[in-house]
C-alpha cells in the first residue's frame, strides 16, 4: 500500500511567497523593457540609414516626417497584432 507521488503532486511542497513572485514578475518585465529599448535603438539607426540611402540626406524635413509616420504606423500595427495574440492566449487559459 505505497503511494507514489511525483514532485508536482507533493502536498508538502511549499509555494514561493506571493511577494517573491511579484518581484520576479516586475524584474522580468523591466529586463524585457530594457532589451526592447536596445533593439528599438538599433532599428532606429538602421531605418534612418535606409531613409538616408533611399531619400538622400536624412536631415531633409520631409524625410524626417516620412520616417516618423512610417515608425508610428509600424508600431501601431505591431501593437494591434500583439494585443490580439495576447487576448487569444488569455481566452484559451479560461
Amino acid at each position: 500500500m505505497f503511494v507514489h507521488m511525483t514532485k508536482e503532486e507533493d502536498p508538502k511542497e511549499e509555494k514561493p511567497p506571493r511577494f517573491t513572485v511579484e518581484v520576479l514578475d516586475k524584474l522580468t518585465a523591466l529586463m524585457i523593457t530594457g532589451f526592447s529599448l536596445v533593439a528599438a535603438l538599433a532599428w532606429n539607426d538602421a531605418i534612418k540609414l535606409l531613409f538616408k540611402e533611399v531619400f538622400g540626406t536624412h536631415e531633409a524635413l520631409w524625410a524626417m516626417f516620412a520616417y516618423a509616420i512610417f515608425v508610428t504606423i509600424l508600431i501601431v500595427l505591431i501593437t494591434i497584432y500583439l494585443s490580439r495574440v495576447s487576448q487569444k492566449l488569455k481566452a484559451k487559459q479560461k
